[in-house]
């Protein structure tokens, strides 16, 4: 036996038992997997070819707030769907300050630039809050979109929905400051918003980030968000922002 010539300590033992481990966790999460995948939006009603060449190579992980997934300028080998959470999407400007260009949740692709046009990342994903992601090989990913036509239709929804987001955001850069703090609440509730008996939730999110989203100052976004308050369109708790009524933020855009 090759053990019995190799000391426990030997590299190739330890690469060895990290890789059965590997494979251990991976036999283990493989029903989770599935499930998850599934019931994904993206990958919902996928023909059941497509899913097993996806969970062929698809790793299911569990990442905390504040972790760093993808960096800006590295190579894009891997693709991203998240399941659960929420995920800001950031680049810096020429003063190295933040810039805050998206956040996106459950339902959203990220890494597929990269991947369709082999080139590296031009943007970092970092978690903002407790966050389930799915990774795919960039190759299996473009395999998948040539092979599919469904899946290439389900990435040309997600690429409509982000320039209808970015198109709105454009049109509201004139506004006033409620105005353009209500449409970033929208924006984050729509299609990613959790349902309730009272309204629809969405994290609170650190006013920093309903800054740089809505392109604001943060002591204007704070007094913005009090007046939404006081006029009863939403509440804060904790880590849950509440919004009573859609259609009452939406006439204050209009």
């Amino acid at each position: 036996m090759i053990f019995d010539r190799l000391s426990i300590a030997d590299p190739f033992v330890i690469c060895l038992y990290q890789l059965m481990e590997d494979i251990k966790n991976y036999r283990n999460q493989s029903p989770d997997l599935r499930e998850s995948l599934e019931t994904a939006p993206f990958f919902n009603e996928l023909p059941a070819e497509s899913l097993e060449l996806v969970m062929s190579h698809a790793v299911l992980r569990s990442h905390p707030a504040n972790r760093v997934i993808l960096l800006e300028n590295d190579w894009g080998g891997s693709v991203y769907f998240i399941l659960d959470g929420w995920v800001k999407i950031r680049t810096h400007n020429v003063d190295g300050k933040e810039v805050t260009l998206n956040i996106v949740g459950k339902g959203e692709v990220i890494g597929e630039m990269a991947a369709l046009e082999e080139a590296p990342r031009s943007t970092d994903a970092i978690t903002l809050t407790p966050t389930t992601i799915s990774s795919i090989p960039a190759q299996d990913f473009v395999t998948l979109l040539k092979s599919d036509p469904v899946a290439g239709i389900r990435l040309a929804q997600v690429m409509a929905k982000r320039l209808r987001q970015l198109n709105r955001r454009l049109r509201l850069r004139e506004a006033d400051s409620l105005s353009r703090v209500a449409d970033t609440l929208l924006f984050l509730a729509e299609g990613q918003g959790k349902q309730t008996n009272q309204g629809v939730e969405i994290p609170n999110l650190p006013h920093r980030e309903l800054s740089s989203i809505s392109g604001l100052a943060r002591e204007t976004v704070t007094r913005s968000l009090t007046k939404l308050e006081k006029k009863g369109l939403i509440k804060r708790e904790d880590d849950i922002l509440c919004i009573f009524s859609l259609d009452s933020l939406e006439q204050i855009i209009s």
